[in-house]
């Protein structure tokens, strides 16, 4: 049942999924488009959730969204909120997983937010709505919007908007619509599209002549594998001086200052000694951290999706990483190898890394490096490690997805030596 709510209430925290907590007389709701410090007035009360009517007093973070299309697009959750704020909150989530992990104390966190108009990654659907094509993110829970305006994107990603969607619309095999991927390499951009019809040679050529005005290097069909439909040039992306060439919709972070801000904290973390005994990378995907890894150690880089491998050994010639195929989901590299090492860097996708976690806790690596995209996550996978008698040294949050709920952070562990008995 609905109940009207005719009082002010207060907002006091804001919640995992970035909806204000407010606190009514009945208990704790939660209520979208609000920030703590707010007073606000609700049309209605459905069990745990509220819905906004109106901001009576606004709270000190709230500002003025700086997108037209906020609220709408479904690409951002908080540009109702400040920056600042939205990284302080971001931070307090990540030392809460830890906290809940079993540290105490944990470090007080070094934090890196990075710039708007930085993404160099993006996914976008298209339709066919009358003789328009629209171009951009669901709304949530609903159709694509246009995206006329972006305050994410790179602008040299959004410049190509425009002309891609009156490509798409004169392309035969895009008949309702489908979706596009695109990676901002330094070669240019990457586009993986998947579409409704079969691409002929009429396509193809449509394709190609849009990737030579336009600088796309490669425009690739979704499929398995996924098939080339324009080459123009080469295609390439330099980590750490050295160039890969990463498969059609490989992994990039999204955003170049948070790729740097990740590879500087993990860089840091490294033990001053012993790395002569080399360092095993986790979930090494095409290579973002490897190469400067390899700038201070042999790297045992272990991937387990087979095209992000082929492109890591393809440019590992000459260096110090050495590729390996490996689903460590179902084949952990075992404690007695990890044992060995003198660092090991994981980097594991947003469930974790699963049953890896226990072969480092029965290895017992003197250090291990911690990327995670997930604080749950985060609090899972390190809870056994700290229960080990690991000691978390340091945590940097860093924040590349702008005024969206994802936050990433980096932790550095290591394991005390132990003194031996006399």
């Amino acid at each position: 049942m609905e109940n009207v709510v005719a009082d002010a209430i207060p907002v006091v925290a804001l919640g995992n999924d970035g909806d204000g907590i407010a606190q009514t007389p009945t208990g704790r709701i939660f209520v979208s488009g609000t920030v703590p410090g707010d007073e606000i007035l609700l049309t209605s009360q459905t069990g745990t959730h509220g819905a906004l009517e109106q901001v009576v007093t606004p709270g000190p973070a709230r500002v003025t969204p700086p997108c037209p299309l906020f609220g709408t697009c479904g690409g951002c959750r908080l540009q109702h909120m400040a920056l600042p704020a939205i990284m302080e909150w971001k931070a307090g989530r990540v030392v809460e997983a830890l906290g809940r992990a079993g540290f105490d104390p944990v470090p007080v966190p070094q934090t890196r937010q990075v710039s708007p108009h930085g993404r160099r990654r993006v996914d976008l659907a298209f339709r066919r709505v009358g003789r328009d094509i629209v171009l951009g993110l669901h709304r949530r829970r609903g159709d694509v919007v246009d995206m006329t305006a972006c305050t994410l994107l790179d602008p040299g990603l959004f410049g190509l908007l425009a002309p891609l969607r009156a490509m798409l619309h004169s392309l035969p095999a895009v008949h309702a619509g489908g979706d596009i991927q695109i990676n901002l390499l330094d070669s240019g951009p990457d586009l993986l599209i998947t579409m409704d019809g079969t691409p002929d040679a009429n396509d193809r050529r449509i394709l190609a002549q849009f990737g030579r005005a336009h600088g796309i290097a490669r425009i690739s069909l979704h499929a398995k594998p996924p098939e080339t439909l324009a080459l123009t040039g080469p295609v390439f992306q330099h980590f750490d001086g050295v160039r890969v060439v990463p498969p059609p919709g490989a992994f990039l972070q999204p955003a170049r200052e948070g790729e740097d801000a990740i590879r500087e904290a993990v860089l840091a973390g490294l033990p001053l000694k012993g790395l002569k005994a080399g360092i095993i990378e986790l979930y090494a995907g095409c290579g973002t951290l490897s190469f400067a890894l390899a700038a201070h150690a042999k790297v045992h880089a272990y991937e387990g999706e087979k095209a992000a491998l082929a492109c890591l050994k393809q440019a590992s010639g000459g260096t110090r990483v050495l590729p390996a195929l490996r689903d460590l989901n179902r084949q952990p590299v075992m404690a007695s190898e990890l044992a060995k090492s003198a660092a090991v860097v994981l980097d594991p996708p947003h469930a974790g890394a699963g049953a890896q976690i226990a072969q480092i806790v029965a290895g017992r690596p003197r250090c291990v490096i911690y990327v995670s995209c997930n604080p749950v996550a985060l609090q899972r996978d390190l809870a056994p490690l700290r229960q080990t008698g690991y000691r978390l040294d340091s945590v940097t949050v860093i924040d590349q997805f702008l005024w969206s709920t994802e936050v990433e952070s980096v932790c550095v562990l290591t394991l005390p030596a132990t003194r031996p008995r006399r």
